[in-house]
């Protein structure tokens, strides 16, 4: 899933120049766009002899196929905007989001996301992307000798409702979110570093990575146990004076959120059913605002406030101009 919103300030962006994305055209012209990743079965699947259940008919349909145990029998099929099938690479996935992610170094806010239940492989596409986003962003850097270029990172996980920096080695912190008139939630004291070079980034995303929360289930073996987000803030200022938009600010939000579960399926118990537990409400907290922000102003109260996760990502949703997005 990709959001984006206005990141730049009015006030400093010159409205009589035409503002093209790195990535092309086609980031602020989406509106919704869902697609789907289907992947392979895993080697535990295979030695318990499972079945693929879904099959990918075209680029924009799935089919479910019950097995023979469920009541329903006859087969259903899904249309979305993009469905990649399980041969198809993530360099492919990535694809599809390129254009977003690279919005924001016009100064529009971007957030990706990856949704979808346990052991689904959101981590593995996620790392995917955000490799790629990073090598994209510094090649446009690189080609772009006209403008001066910074970047910061943080990073955070929210466990079990608890937020953690996951650049501070302080592992039993527990952050504060405030309200900011202008910024909207923020979290207090969280750690922001700035990139010195995509080396420089991508070991520090490396650190957010490593000090994330995992825990073993039935369904995977490294299941992630909480949601991460990593966000680049992404500065630029013309150098010399010229018709162009002499400054931008903005943020891309790459956001991997832990699998929606079942404890049937997990077999959880003691701390991992708690975990899930926390996990399942945030997820459907995130799914009815998305759904309130669809339907726009009949939908009422939307509950941004219920969840830690809604509440950070609430500026990235806020008005939002396009909710492209990829469940897996």
């Amino acid at each position: 899933m990709t959001v984006r919103t206005p990141g730049t300030p009015a006030s400093k962006i010159d409205r009589t120049t035409p503002v093209s994305t790195p990535g092309g055209p086609k980031a602020r012209e989406e509106k919704i766009v869902v697609t789907v990743r289907l992947r392979p079965l895993n080697k535990r699947e295979q030695l318990a002899k499972d079945q693929v259940s879904w099959e990918c008919i075209d680029d924009h349909t799935i089919v479910y196929k019950p097995p023979p145990h469920e009541r329903v029998t006859q087969p259903a099929s899904f249309t979305f905007d993009k469905v990649f099938g399980p041969a198809c690479l993530t360099e492919t996935v990535y694809d599809g989001v390129k254009n977003v992610a690279l919005s924001a170094l016009n100064g529009i806010n971007a957030t990706i996301f990856a949704y979808g239940q346990t052991s689904s492989g959101k981590t593995y596409t996620m790392r995917g992307i955000t490799e790629k986003a990073v090598n994209d962003i510094y090649n446009h850097i690189m080609n772009t000798p006209e403008r001066d270029f910074t970047i910061k990172i943080s990073g955070l996980e929210i466990y079990n409702e608890n937020v953690k920096d996951l650049l501070n080695s302080d592992p039993g912190r527990n952050l504060k979110l405030l309200d900011d008139p202008e910024k909207g939630t923020v979290v207090e004291k969280l750690v922001e570093e700035t990139a010195n070079g995509s080396q420089h980034l991508r070991q520090l995303i490396n650190i957010c990575e490593a000090q994330r929360q995992v825990g073993e289930t039935a369904l995977n073996d490294t299941s992630s146990r909480s949601h991460q987000i990593i966000r680049l803030t992404i500065e630029s200022t013309l150098r010399e004076n010229s018709d162009c938009v002499r400054s931008f600010v903005a943020s891309l939000n790459f956001v991997d959120l832990a699998g929606s579960e079942r404890a049937s399926q997990t077999h959880a118990d003691g701390a991992r059913l708690r975990e899930g537990c926390h996990i399942n409400l945030s997820l459907m907290t995130l799914t009815t605002v998305i759904r309130k922000l669809s339907v726009g102003k009949r939908s009422g109260h939307i509950p941004y406030r219920d969840s830690k996760l809604t509440r950070i990502l609430q500026h990235s949703l806020v008005g939002m101009h396009g909710l492209p997005s990829f469940v897996r």
